[in-house]
């Protein structure tokens, strides 16, 4: 009889222990950014991107969708999985060859 708790998922996620070796994720405090197509609940969690002279910080992603950027309280991760609630797109956060994350898309609403 196998032990399902041991067997590991082919996507880990942020709710998933990270690897040992890996330091701790750091955290962000979020402030409201004023973006008003979402709930007052969850604006926190977004922003308007700026443009050319705006640069992301390690907690925020753009989505390829919208071109909103989604922030968490939390540093993103190679396997975190995102949701845009403009879009309503989900997304996995996937490292690229020269070492930036970026959202890949996985269900877009049509």
């Amino acid at each position: 009889m196998s032990d399902i708790a041991t067997e590991t998922p082919e996507r880990d996620t942020a709710t998933h222990n990270d690897a040992p070796d890996a330091p701790p994720r750091r955290r962000y405090e979020l402030d409201d950014r004023g973006f008003r197509e979402v709930p007052k609940r969850w604006r926190k969690f977004y922003r308007v991107w700026q443009g050319d002279g705006d640069t992301l910080a390690p907690n925020e992603v753009i989505c390829p969708v919208c071109k909103v950027v989604i922030r968490s309280v939390r540093e993103f991760r190679a396997g975190d999985r995102v949701y845009c609630m403009p879009c309503m797109s989900r997304m996995i956060i996937v490292e690229r060859p020269d070492g930036t994350l970026e959202p890949e898309v996985t269900y877009e609403r049509s």
